[in-house]
């Protein structure tokens, strides 16, 4: 089975005076804008690295939703958090780690089974296995 699912994304101008606009295929983001000022400067709004971290914390819950229950466990309410760290070095920005801060309720679950669970949720998502995926390119310049 093969699902697919896009995002999009405009950008006017140079990078620091420019703006652009992220947009989802569902509609959940519509035409939501980003700039320099929004990414690395701190000014409030969207940036590539906070949909990367919220992107990352929905499908490790789920994952280890998925995980717990075929450990017999059964959890009530999964909430994560993906810290997303971009750093400059000499080649330029790198996202250099995700830490991942899950909080579960699941009455009655043993910690070991839980743990176990958490980590293999961690290897396992597909999100978290992004970096070894096959990246497609297809690049044109408009006239």
């Amino acid at each position: 089975m093969s699902i697919k699912k896009t995002g999009s994304a405009v950008w006017e101008g140079s990078l620091k005076e420019g703006k652009g606009q992220v947009s989802t295929e569902s509609g959940v983001l519509k035409e939501v804008p980003y700039s320099f000022a929004k990414r690395f400067e701190g000014e409030s709004g969207s940036n590539p690295e906070e949909l990367i971290g919220a992107a990352h914390a929905s499908c490790y819950s789920m994952a280890l939703s998925m995980i717990m229950g075929e450990a017999g466990l059964t959890p009530e309410r999964i909430a994560t958090e993906a810290a997303v760290s971009l750093e400059q070095d000499d080649g330029g920005f790198s996202i250099t780690r995700i830490h991942l801060t899950t909080r579960v309720r699941s009455p009655g679950a043993d910690e070991s089974a839980f743990q176990d669970a958490a980590n293999k949720a961690k290897e396992g998502c597909p999100v978290s296995k992004l970096l070894k995926a096959e990246i497609t390119l297809d690049a044109s310049l408009e006239s």
